[in-house]
């Protein structure tokens, strides 16, 4: 059974950083791209960032760009995602994906406020 577990969100002001963290298991991690998307309040979900399997391969969404870098840990079957100068406009529930798997893990709320 796969189950994504993230995990690292929280309430943090403009300008700060988070790190969040996804548990995967129930399947083999390492061969895999792994994917964090987004979702705010009424609007649909946004796909940030992907990493290859190898982590050799990055990509970003042009509003996260050169604040946010996505990375993974094959060992721990674990993808990350830092976070840093957050802004207002990044508050959401943040989910991992892998690109097979229809279902989605919990999320984990980021809250960027003063």
């Amino acid at each position: 059974q796969v189950q994504l577990v993230e995990s690292g969100g929280g309430l943090v002001q403009p300008g700060g950083s988070l790190r969040l963290s996804c548990v995967a298991s129930g399947f083999t991690f390492s061969p895999y791209a792994m994917n964090w998307y987004r979702q705010a309040p009424g609007k649909e979900r946004e796909l940030v960032a992907s990493i290859g399997n190898a982590a050799g391969s990055t990509k970003y969404a042009d509003s996260v760009r050169g604040r946010f870098t996505i990375s993974r840990d094959n060992a721990k079957n674990t993808l990350y995602l830092q976070m840093n100068s957050l802004q207002p406009e990044d508050t959401a529930v943040y989910l991992c994906n892998v690109p097979w798997f229809k279902g989605w893990g919990q999320g984990t709320q980021v809250t960027v406020s003063s």
